[in-house]
């Protein structure tokens, strides 16, 4: 017997891959986890029947998630991801030798340890790491008790369902803005442009309302709803689009380079459309 994955990608699309085994299943107190062996995209991390992420492609996203904003800010010292339970961004932001402070703040704890044991592929630099601190908690609540503390904060939130659905509001953004520094940054995984409009329209307005220079990038990850995603920046100072030229990698990357950082923020006219 054949076994499918469907995701539901919306009313009148979905998205299925044929499965190996289950490596993983399990409800936690916020929402089903599931870590599947599939035949074409390798590992895959599933929350409430959603995908986060594989072994297929998730350099794309991780790499375009942390290395955009992190190249943007001169010089990152303290860094919060929120989110991002697999460790890809974590790991991804612990390659920059300016990072003195990186915390990490999940609501749960359930997914970063399936993913400690059924990814470690992905996050085994972690654990070696003196860097990086741990907490099991909710991210506004950690971000209302660190005031003015960051550089840069990375939001790699799942759907705004379930647990990410506080993540996307202006409420949200305004506890963001606080919680960095006087020239910090932040960035947003926020969804399709094709399949997520008016989503976009809203945190496009809202992130504007509260932040000096609002950018929108995208990056092209063929696992993720229509292939196309956006990242959204809100910078008090710095211009993503501007970086320094003296800011390259001094690490590998599959994905990330100078040219795609400034190239990411050429988008197609339909998408800009959605920027005003």
């Amino acid at each position: 017997m054949e076994l499918w994955v469907t995701e539901q990608q919306n009313e009148n699309v979905n998205f299925s891959c044929r499965v190996k085994k289950t490596l993983y299943a399990e409800k936690s107190e916020f929402q089903d986890i599931a870590i599947l062996e599939t035949e074409y995209f390798g590992k895959m991390l599933i929350l409430d029947g959603v995908i986060q992420t594989t072994t297929f492609d998730e350099f794309i996203y991780h790499e375009m998630i942390v290395h955009v904003p992190m190249f943007t800010h001169p010089n990152p010292k303290s860094v919060l991801v929120i989110g991002g339970g697999d460790g890809g961004s974590m790991r991804e932001v612990i390659k920059h030798s300016s990072v003195e402070k990186a915390q990490w703040v999940d609501i749960d704890g359930r997914v970063i340890e399936a993913c400690k044991n059924y990814l470690p592929e992905w996050n085994h630099t972690l654990k070696d790491s003196s860097v990086v601190s741990l907490k099991i908690e909710d991210g506004i609540k950690h971000m209302r008790e660190a005031q003015g503390l960051y550089d840069v904060i990375i939001v790699d939130c799942s759907d705004p369902v379930g647990p990410g659905e506080q993540l996307f509001t202006y409420d949200f953004y305004k506890e963001i803005y606080g919680a960095l520094k006087e020239d910090g940054l932040f960035v947003q995984q926020t969804e399709s442009p094709f399949y997520h409009q008016d989503l976009i329209r809203r945190i496009q307005k809202d992130v504007n309302a509260l932040y000096p220079i609002t950018r929108l990038y995208t990056a092209n990850i063929p696992t993720y709803p229509s292939g196309l995603h956006c990242f959204t920046i809100g910078s008090k100072k710095y211009d993503p689009m501007m970086p320094s030229p003296d800011r390259v990698p001094d690490f590998e990357t599959r994905c990330y380079s100078t040219e795609t950082h400034k190239a990411s923020f050429q988008v197609p006219k339909y998408v800009s459309k959605l920027l005003k």
